[in-house]
């Protein structure tokens, strides 16, 4: 079956016919996260050799263009304000097309997939019309596509954001809520398998394992490791039935800091399905409270 939403999606093929288009904004949004969780994607691939045309817009960092300067957790979704007058420094007025990409700058390609849906998921909500490229630079650079060294910046204008932009955030009382009702909601962990099931450690003394209840569709399943293209929609579908995520009336996605869960939240939007939130503070805050449910699999934490 096809994508509900094919729109999310563009080919590089329509990316290159529409280059001219004055409405169009392309921007690399790579992620490369240095110590002090610094984004050095900008001098490390996007300098290198960009999509002609496109500008870099830094999604990664802790404290990006995307995020709440002021909020405790990293990857803390911005403010309306702050929203609005990041996309108005960037270019981005109520009237633009947004297309988003990334290099793998080495590293594995699905990872870098999830800095197009983070920026995606947050974009669409305050209600840009954006798409993500399907394949990410290195489709268009193995299709002999035009690439460039020269930056870029749109004109600055303004944006005004959708009113009801919460909705695709979730909060820990809305997961908690989610547990107690699994019949109609269901929480999704967007991590590892291995993560899931507490064998492999993860950062900042945060608890081994899943949040207790939910259940595992990896976001590397949803996209080639090869090529870096989305599943296709039985594919996606597939997945998340066998998981039990679908048919569930609502559906809360996590993972560490609410960055691999947007792959997963992505591609039910894809599928046709609005009621997805994206739980905002993951594991960045459910995992450093001990009053919170967390499940280990690990026979070594058993």
């Amino acid at each position: 079956m096809p994508y509900a939403n094919p729109q999310y999606l563009v080919e590089t093929n329509w990316l290159e016919a529409h280059l001219g288009d004055a409405n169009l904004r392309i921007f690399e949004v790579t992620g490369m996260l240095a110590p002090g969780w610094v984004n050095t994607a900008r001098e490390r691939s996007y300098d290198k050799g960009h999509i002609a045309g496109a500008a870099f817009l830094d999604v990664a960092s802790a404290r990006s263009v995307l995020s709440d300067p002021h909020a405790p957790l990293r990857w803390t979704w911005p403010t309306q304000e702050h929203f609005e007058a990041a996309m108005g420094q960037a270019g981005v007025g109520n009237d633009a097309h947004v297309v988003l990409y990334a290099s793998t700058a080495g590293q594995k390609i699905y990872n870098n997939t999830m800095w197009c849906t983070r920026a995606w998921w947050i974009m669409h909500h305050f209600g840009v019309r954006a798409a993500v490229l399907n394949g990410n630079l290195e489709k268009w650079v193995a299709e002999g596509r035009p690439v460039s060294v020269s930056p870029r910046a749109y004109p600055a204008t303004t944006f005004t954001a959708l009113p009801q932009w919460r909705r695709g955030l979730a909060s820990k009382e809305d997961v908690l809520a989610a547990l107690r009702d699994p019949r109609s909601a269901c929480v999704v962990d967007a991590l590892s398998t291995a993560s899931f099931a507490g064998t492999e450690p993860l950062p900042d003394g945060r608890k081994r394992g899943h949040i207790t209840g939910a259940v595992n569709v990896p976001m590397h399943v949803l996209v080639d490791r090869e090529t870096g293209v989305f599943a296709s929609a039985d594919d996606i579908r597939v997945h998340f039935e066998r998981a039990g995520a679908i048919p569930a009336k609502k559906v809360i996605t996590y993972c560490g800091g609410a960055i691999a869960a947007t792959v997963d939240a992505f591609a039910l939007a894809l599928l046709g399905y609005t009621n997805v939130a994206v739980y905002d503070g993951s594991l960045n805050e459910w995992g450093l409270d001990s009053s919170l449910p967390m499940t280990d699999l690990s026979s070594a934490h058993a």
